[in-house]
């Protein structure tokens, strides 16, 4: 788990230092338990379209996570194309912006 003191410390400055974030992918169980409070990733993951569009929360990319989409098929079928959706116009603007400086 992440050192108890690091978010208290930090995290506020380090996204008021950056307004421009318009989206948090929130990747696996200690990130959403800090900016979500208590509960499932199972949950959380299912109930995406509820965070949009601040939050996008995932598992965590681990050999566990193999087992976890086995079992919930779901995710490979809804949530990860929903993911692309989202995540397409920051990458082409980002692209986009690249090119032009």
């Amino acid at each position: 788990p992440p050192r108890a003191e690091c978010a208290p410390l930090w995290r506020a400055r380090l996204l008021a230092a950056m307004p421009q974030v318009r989206l948090t992918l929130l990747v696996g169980a200690y990130a959403q338990a800090a900016v979500l409070g208590p509960g499932r990733v199972e949950d959380r993951v299912r109930a995406y379209r509820d965070l949009l569009p601040r939050y996008f929360p995932l598992p965590h990319p681990s050999w566990r996570t193999g087992a976890w989409e086995r079992r919930n098929p779901w995710f490979a079928e809804e949530v990860i194309p929903a993911l692309r959706a989202v995540i397409a116009p920051f990458l082409k603007q980002a692209l986009t912006h690249s090119k032009s400086a």
